[in-house]
């Protein structure tokens, strides 16, 4: 359903490194098996609330490296979700342009009007 974009270059002037598609990579790897989920028993809608509570989830984890006491890392909680949506904001935004542009591309309609 989603379409995959390893060594894309969605600036069209950044260098695609090792590191870089080494990302791409394991967001497709990702996406790969959300897309494997979609069937009779889930649809997108579903699928992509598990991926979202999913990537939430791991970002807490994440977040919660360095923190000796819970209670630190409650305090820093605000500025946590700020970080996180402010990347989720910018990388959502970035893939809408994306598809907007390719759109023809991506979203495959049926044939049969």
């Amino acid at each position: 359903m989603t379409e995959q974009n390893t060594n894309q270059n969605p600036d069209n002037d950044i260098e695609i490194t090792p590191d870089i598609k080494a990302f791409y990579e394991r967001a497709d790897a990702i996406i790969n098996l959300a897309n494997a989920q979609l069937g009779e028993d889930a649809h997108s809608g579903q699928v992509g609330a598990s991926l979202l509570y999913a990537a939430a989830r791991f970002s807490a984890s994440v977040a919660s490296i360095g923190f000796a006491k819970g209670d630190d890392l409650l305090k820093e909680k605000d500025d946590i979700v700020e970080f996180y949506a402010k990347q989720y904001r910018q990388m959502l935004g970035d893939n809408l342009e994306d598809y907007a542009q390719n759109f023809d591309k991506y979203i495959q309609m049926p044939s049969n009007k």
